[in-house]
């Protein structure tokens, strides 16, 4: 009796992983959506067509990469955390994915309970930028003009709770700024309203603002990680321009609907690691400084804790709140 009893939860076992293993082997068999909360042509954007390029080789179906732009990237992200669990809908999302529900009262999801994280696909710092005319070369200038003129100074930002809002959420804090923040439906808007001289200046993230840069039609200001950029070495870090020990980085991860079945996320893991490492990408990767990682679901569950925790008491501390 012991061994007919023990033989078959073995033959139930199997047959209950029976579904999953096959689901997995067959997957995928039609092609995949990834979201991008944001409007065409931004950092996040950008990342996402090189990954999608090269993804689409490892799985052997179409990775089609779909807009859906609006409330500072709350629009996309809600779409994937409805979506079945089936690995056919995807988010990829920049780390404000995390921040905004922190800072939006207006937020219907939980970045923590209502995602399955995939992996993490790279950092890049951000840049602080104005128009290539206008007569601040430095933070500190722009610190000293704030603090003199009588002029209105404003930020542009890519969408409330971005890395580009909290970068300059926390320099109008640390540098006693008081520059009115103005959002924007992405980094395109945001940054050719600051090549117009609509808005004083902008924080972006470097995929998106370094061909700006690069082409003259924006003059970089300060960079936010913790040393200078080898492509921009003459341009001083935010802690080189009176901000001791500052440093902030914009990070990139895919996920998917909550419940989405182990084996599938173990696949696509794999599939995007190797895609994120394919000689195409990591040339494109190289020249935008975009910083690629070695990812697994578990680090990129572990970097999303830790970045909420901090995230969270920073709006505390600096009383950012959207409602």
């Amino acid at each position: 009796m012991k061994i007919a009893g023990l033989t078959g939860m073995l033959v139930a076992a199997a047959l209950a992983a029976m579904p999953l293993a096959s689901m997995a082997q067959a997957y995928p068999d039609r092609p995949i959506t990834v979201v991008v909360p944001y409007t065409p042509g931004g950092s996040v954007d950008t990342v996402a067509r090189i990954v999608t390029a090269q993804l689409q080789k490892e799985l052997g179906q179409p990775v089609i990469v779909e807009n859906k732009p609006g409330a500072s990237g709350m629009i996309g992200s809600e779409h994937v955390a409805r979506a079945n669990p089936d690995g056919y809908t995807l988010l990829l999302h920049a780390s404000s994915q995390i921040y905004l529900p922190l800072v939006d009262t207006h937020a219907k999801y939980d970045a923590l309970k209502d995602f399955t994280p995939i992996a993490r696909i790279g950092t890049v710092p951000l840049l602080v930028v104005t128009k290539p005319g206008s007569p601040f070369n430095t933070l500190k200038d722009l610190q000293e003009h704030a603090r003199k003129s009588g002029e209105h100074l404003t930020w542009a930002t890519s969408g409330y709770g971005t890395s580009s809002h909290l970068t300059e959420e926390m320099l109008n804090r640390d540098l006693k700024l008081n520059m009115q923040i103005i959002s924007y439906r992405g980094a395109v808007p945001q940054l050719t309203d600051v090549m117009a001289g609509h808005v004083t200046a902008a924080v972006s993230p470097m995929p998106g603002v370094y061909p700006f840069v690069q082409s003259g039609k924006l003059k970089a200001l300060a960079i936010t990680s913790s040393t200078r950029a080898d492509k921009l070495p003459n341009v001083p870090t935010v802690a080189e321009s009176g901000v001791e020990g500052f440093e902030f980085s914009s990070w990139y991860g895919i996920w998917g609907p909550a419940g989405l079945p182990d084996a599938i996320v173990k696949k696509l893991s794999a599939a995007i690691g190797k895609a994120t490492h394919a000689p195409q990408a990591t040339q494109t990767f190289d020249a935008m400084m975009f910083n690629v990682v070695d990812s697994s679901p578990g680090d990129l569950a572990r970097v999303q804790q830790d970045e909420h925790d901090k995230v969270s008491k920073l709006a505390k501390e600096a009383h950012i709140q959207i409602n």
